[in-house]
């Protein structure tokens, strides 16, 4: 079993469902008592989320990439930032280690192109919504990626970072969200990406009509895939 390195805290919310994701994968494809071997760097959110706000994204890069030079010392072969939003420093972060980074976004828009969708729905922070790091990704892989209009993209961010990091979830909130994926599948979506790992705490599939892509989920099949071959 090859060591999975986590890069996580933003929030630590999300990289509790990580943790237990990653857990479950191994005990459910090794039975017994097996578990993951993991190496965990767990980061101040708040201070990332300042950089965010600032727009400093050449700092929170330097904050992850020594993070994660520290999970590749502890023994980690493979890396994951347990974040959608931070995978705008994704390459900061590959470029400061010798271990593959497994992008979150690769491993969604292969569940997408597998479940035989083009045009696809993403929830998200504003920034995962709107900056081309992320839906420019989904794109590469010839995804056609629409995102609520500006109304709605405020609140589903303002519900993720007001709410959900903190652990709160509310029925209000929920449907929100679902009357902003109808709206997305309204205007041709034919499925939906949960592009935020808080984003799950709040909404699953049963809550929606259409094919839902659980980020989180899809990244750790992923890690579970190449840590055990």
């Amino acid at each position: 079993m090859r060591t999975i390195g986590l890069l996580g805290g933003m929030s630590w919310e999300s990289s509790a469902e990580y943790y237990r994701l990653l857990n479950e994968g191994v005990r459910d494809r090794l039975g017994g008592l097996h578990s993951a071997r993991l190496v965990l760097a767990s980061v101040d959110f708040a201070q990332v989320e300042a950089m965010q706000v600032a727009g400093d994204w050449e700092a929170a890069g330097r904050l992850l990439a020594a993070e994660a030079r520290g999970v590749e010392a502890a023994g980690a072969d493979l890396l994951l930032i347990c974040t959608n939003t931070m995978h705008k420093v994704a390459d900061q972060v590959q470029a400061a280690v010798g271990i593959p980074l497994l992008h979150l976004a690769d491993a969604t828009a292969r569940a997408v192109q597998g479940a035989g969708i083009e045009r696809v729905g993403l929830l998200g922070t504003a920034f995962t919504m709107e900056q081309d790091f992320y839906t420019g990704r989904l794109a590469d892989h010839g995804l056609d990626v629409l995102v609520p209009d500006a109304p709605d993209r405020e609140l589903v961010h303002r519900v993720i970072y007001d709410e959900l990091c903190l652990g709160v979830v509310r029925e209000e909130s929920r449907q929100a969200y679902q009357r902003g994926v109808a709206d997305l599948v309204e205007r041709g979506a034919r499925g939906v990406i949960l592009g935020c790992t808080e984003i799950e705490l709040l909404l699953g599939a049963d809550d929606v009509d259409v094919p839902v892509f659980a980020t989180t989920a899809l990244h750790v099949e992923a890690a579970l895939d190449a840590a055990l071959g």
